[in-house]
């Protein structure tokens, strides 16, 4: 697919934009509208974690959130994909970060730890057959697939259940040694029952793991790591060690994995763009010091939630100006006041602030009216109302903010986003502000 392959700035095939779809999904109709910017600032392709915005059906079906797309949504979906040129690879975790699978009483008992619903126990059959059927479902619905991500980072309390304990008390095993073993049977099943795709895993996992244990579990010839540091100063020395480690245990290829949104705080509401610029020129420093016939692409992650049971992090039009940043960094081999020019261009953006939060921030992209909305709410709600300057003026003022706001989110999002977002951000001032009129009303009445 050389058609695809970005400018000759970029020493990346693909430019993959994530959708971490379990926290604040869109509708189709906003990214009908998003995709051809996606494709315009630079990316080729969509890491699409669907986690349970996924329509799983038979037996899988509990795992389907209740406005989870439709299997005719995903075929709009990836025609729109095709439509703009944006290569998919969809995302599926299978080990550890599986609380949308684990947290239904159907599931629960294929837990690691039974306390936690976060790691699945890789001793049962049950659960390679479970993690499979998922893959197969996602894989039917998607045409001419080359690569499917696997997931498989921070598996957390793994070697902690029962059955973990007693097979780590033989003297040969380890904990890596088990998590080695679980990746390589849910990739040897997918490329069994899949064998033009190619599976990706996370590498976190992999990081610690000794060349020696590495090379002999023979993991290196199903899967591509897909290294990923989402830092500013990340250590471009200490990946250039970490890719070499991989090309010595027999990995052909590899990906990065940077970040544009989502990986400032789990409940950050603002995107700082500078922050994420500044990962993204590391990760071009990196990208200059491998081997150019290893690296297959790099995936800009948009994370919307930390994990399953955690609240939301940056809307993904507020992290519209970011990811444009970082698009163009990347296109153009780093950042200068021609990409700066042409985000604003893109964007309809006045003067795009790098190293603060754009306090006046407006813009003509879709869903920069969300953008606006909340830069507003953030900046001004929590002062306005703790300062309570004119009460009854102040309330009706943010109140008719809130209606607009609304409006322009349900646009996008599906209600119970809506109201996530606002019950995190708006409505404690806002309840706040109507309980302090309310007893100001009182005091005055009483005093008439």
């Amino acid at each position: 697919m050389e058609e695809n392959k970005m400018t000759v700035s970029s020493p990346f095939g693909l430019h993959l934009v994530h959708l971490d779809l379990k926290g604040a999904p869109p509708k189709v109709s906003y990214l009908a509208e998003i995709f051809p910017l996606f494709r315009t600032l630079g990316a080729n392709g969509l890491l699409v974690e669907y986690e349970d915005m996924f329509p799983y059906e038979g037996e899988l079906k509990p795992l389907r959130a209740e406005h989870a797309y439709s299997a005719s949504e995903i075929k709009e979906i990836l025609n729109l994909a095709k439509l703009h040129k944006l290569e998919v690879i969809p995302l599926v975790q299978t080990f550890g970060h599986m609380e949308f699978v684990l947290k239904h009483q159907e599931f629960s008992h294929l837990r690691e730890v039974e306390m936690f619903p976060n790691a699945l126990n890789p001793h049962k059959e049950e659960s390679l057959m479970l993690v499979s059927a998922m893959i197969d479902q996602v894989v039917a619905l998607h045409d001419g697939l080359r690569w499917f991500h696997i997931g498989s980072d921070e598996v957390y309390y793994l070697g902690e259940g029962e059955e973990s304990k007693q097979w780590l008390q033989k003297e040969e095993n380890s904990t890596e040694k088990l998590f080695l073993s679980h990746m390589k049977a849910v990739a040897s099943c997918m490329v069994s029952s899949h064998p033009e795709v190619k599976p990706i895993v996370w590498d976190d996992m992999l990081r610690g793991v000794s060349e020696e244990t590495l090379t002999e579990s023979g993991v290196a010839q199903l899967m591509e790591p897909m290294i990923w540091d989402y830092a500013p100063d990340l250590d471009e020395d200490d990946k250039v060690l970490l890719i070499e480690k991989y090309r010595k245990c027999g990995f052909p290829k590899l990906w990065f994995a940077s970040a544009f949104k989502g990986a400032t705080g789990a409940n950050q509401s603002l995107t700082l763009i500078g922050h994420h610029l500044k990962n993204h020129l590391q990760w071009l420093k990196v990208a200059n010091s491998t081997p150019a016939d290893m690296l297959q692409g790099i995936a800009l992650t948009g994370w919307q939630r930390y994990d399953h049971f955690s609240v939301l992090c940056e809307l993904l039009p507020v992290g519209i100006p970011s990811l444009a940043v970082c698009l163009q960094a990347l296109q153009n081999g780093g950042y200068s006041e021609k990409v700066k020019e042409n985000v604003e261009k893109q964007l309809g953006l006045s003067s795009l602030e790098i190293d603060t939060f754009m306090s006046e921030s407006s813009g003509t992209f879709p869903g920069s009216d969300i953008f606006t909305l909340v830069t507003q709410v953030c900046f001004y709600l929590k002062p306005s109302v703790d300062e309570l300057l004119e009460r009854n003026s102040l309330l009706a003022k943010w109140n008719a903010v809130m209606q607009e706001l609304q409006a322009a989110l349900e646009r996008v999002f599906y209600m119970c986003t809506l109201e996530e977002w606002m019950e995190e951000n708006v409505h404690p001032s806002l309840h706040k502000l109507q309980e302090v009129v309310d007893d100001l009303d009182k005091a005055i009445q009483a005093q008439s």
